[in-house]
């Protein structure tokens, strides 16, 4: 088989793309065909070192597909079924071993590509709304990066549970995008934090250094500020005394893992999901699919924020 893997860390140059041996399904294990790989910020962080990884490495951590095979002991899953998996390394792949407990069965009625662009994003912006800060009727959000993947779901989702919107974006083509999601308000980078002064309910951050201090300023007090990426680059060091001068305000830097580490809960997330997907509430943007041996140019064009909604790598 052909995949995307990763002998050191570094720059989009350290992606080698080259024949490895199929892969043989262990005990609890499942071989999967990949149909679709997303990719994501996290990739990147596993490739440049922001987060270590033993090497050499594979790389990609959201697929889907059909199974190939079942390892000893796996019951849940047979040939044949469709399945998706988050937060398990090697899916920039054309077949990925996944633990059968990791993978969730995608439903009829949502393609392959869909699910494999759906699972990280849709489940990161399903535990933001729904558990770090259950967004209800009358809620002000402020959404940063509305036009990127992420941006453009907690836009959606923020909406269908009753709250009002805002969100920044970098050019007028994004703003028309943010706005066709829901968003009740668009705001440039430079002039949200004035514009939002002491007025929203909670932030959605995953800009990280270059927005930060700014959504801290547009919180009410006791506000609550989600920062769950680092697109910009990852937040300094802070004196935890700004929270309190800033109206008692609540932060925390939350991840996809703590919140699908119990399997019951992971299948509620993927569940919702799917389902808001299948009836029509839920659009997933995808907007750049690339063959597999690009994954270099899906790196690149992802960090130099190129792009809009999802990217996908199809074996």
């Amino acid at each position: 088989m052909r995949a995307v893997v990763i002998a050191a860390q570094g720059g989009p140059e350290v992606l080698e793309y080259a024949e490895h041996p199929d892969p043989v399904a262990g005990p609890g294990q499942v071989v999967v065909d990949v149909a679709a790989s997303g990719v994501n910020y996290v990739d990147i962080y596993h490739r440049s070192g922001v987060y270590p990884v033993h090497l050499p490495s594979p790389i990609g951590s959201e697929g889907a597909g059909t199974v190939a095979a079942v390892g000893p002991g796996v019951t849940e899953f047979a040939p044949g079924d469709a399945v998706g998996w988050v937060n398990v390394l090697g899916s920039y792949a054309e077949k990925a071993v996944v633990p059968a407990d990791r993978l969730v069965p995608i439903p009829g009625g949502v393609p392959a590509d869909l699910a494999a662009a759906a699972l990280l994003q849709g489940m990161t912006a399903h535990y933001l709304v729904r558990s770090t800060h259950e967004v209800k009727e009358g809620d002000r959000v402020l959404v940063h990066a509305g036009a990127g993947g992420m941006g453009l779901l907690l836009v959606q989702l923020s909406k269908m549970f009753g709250a009002t919107v805002h969100t920044t974006v970098s050019t007028a083509e994004k703003a028309k995008l943010a706005r066709a999601a829901g968003a009740d308000e668009v705001h440039s980078y430079e002039d949200f934090a004035q514009a939002l002064k002491d007025s929203v309910d909670v932030v959605y951050d995953g800009v990280g250094a270059t927005t930060f201090h700014g959504g801290l300023a547009a919180l009410r007090p006791r506000g609550l500020m989600a920062l769950y990426g680092a697109a910009s680059g990852p937040v300094p060091p802070q004196d935890v005394q700004i929270l309190n001068q800033s109206g008692s305000l609540f932060l925390t830097r939350p991840s996809l893992v703590h919140y699908v580490a119990d399997r019951d809960e992971m299948l509620w997330r993927a569940r919702e999901i799917f389902g808001w997907i299948a009836g029509g509430q839920l659009r997933i943007d995808v907007s750049h699919r690339y063959p597999l041996a690009e994954a270099r140019q899906a790196h690149e064009d992802l960090a130099a924020r190129r792009t809009t909604g999802k990217l996908l790598l199809i074996p």
